[in-house]
């Protein structure tokens, strides 16, 4: 994995949802490289304690684990309080968890429906609410970054109700970098395209009917020969974090190699 600079996040606490895993996990990895103090929130207590031993013991950083659901409000709630218990503060949060599950316009049940909203945007949102409650209280900046998609763009056919809380968290970023401007308060967001992950394996060989060479033919079919990469992603979440992005809020940026509206 490559490393921005030393120490980007010295001395910050931060908190990044659905983090045991994939880009979570990529993005836990790479703030603690740069000086912070992590907490990691996931469903998995077996899996989430394991990695964030781990990632105390390869990094040097405190690191802990908090079992939440990203679509429990009350579980979201509880693992701002534990972080902010753990380490007296949380100063940047990345919404890392998300549903993918597929539906289309004519087939989506309001059961899934309502999955993609709890844990697309409902739980962003009291996260962020959480986190933003203890910066404004203790009168100290803060930053967030909202992993989103490029399927808010418009997407698939067969994404309409993921499609439909992607489209909501960018909404839910720019309202809340507006309102909490004169908080010193940064929130942004990334519309993550295409990108290798175990989590995009098991969905095209679930969905999709792939085989074991999907992703060589994935990597064929982009402009730069491969897929986004996730410790790539998640340097870019610590640069956005850091303030080194300086004084950036309220930017949804596409995080791709395709061009939304271009066409040959």
């Amino acid at each position: 994995m490559t490393q921005l600079d030393d120490a980007l996040l010295a001395g910050k606490t931060v908190l990044v949802s659905g983090g045991t895993q994939g880009l979570g996990a990529a993005v836990a990895e790479a703030a603690a490289r740069n000086g912070a103090r992590v907490a990691v929130t996931g469903r998995r207590k077996d899996v989430g304690e394991e990695f964030a031993a781990s990632l105390a013991a390869s990094s040097g950083q405190e690191a802990f684990f908090v079992q939440a659901d990203a679509g429990d409000v009350a579980a979201v709630q509880a693992a701002a309080a534990a972080t902010i218990e753990r380490f007296g503060r949380i100063d940047c949060v990345v919404n890392c968890a998300g549903l993918t599950t597929r539906g289309t316009m004519l087939d989506t049940t309001p059961e899934l429906f309502d999955e993609h909203v709890a844990i697309n945007v409902r739980g962003p949102f009291f996260l962020m609410q959480a986190a933003i409650k203890d910066m404004v209280a203790r009168k100290e900046p803060g930053s967030i970054v909202n992993i989103i998609s490029m399927s808010a763009h418009g997407g698939q056919p067969y994404l309409a109700p993921y499609v439909t809380s992607k489209a909501g968290l960018i909404g839910l970023t720019k309202n809340a970098a507006y309102a909490h401007r004169w908080d010193r308060i940064r929130i942004n967001g990334l519309n993550i395209g295409w990108t290798e992950t175990d989590g995009e394996d098991a969905t095209q060989r679930r969905f999709h009917g792939a085989q074991d060479d999907w992703l060589e033919k994935a990597n064929a079919s982009v402009p730069m020969g491969k897929l986004g990469q996730v410790d790539e992603i998640a340097d870019f979440v610590v640069f956005l974090l850091s303030e080194r992005s300086g004084v950036v809020t309220g930017s949804v940026i596409d995080w791709d190699q395709m061009v939304p509206g271009a066409h040959d």
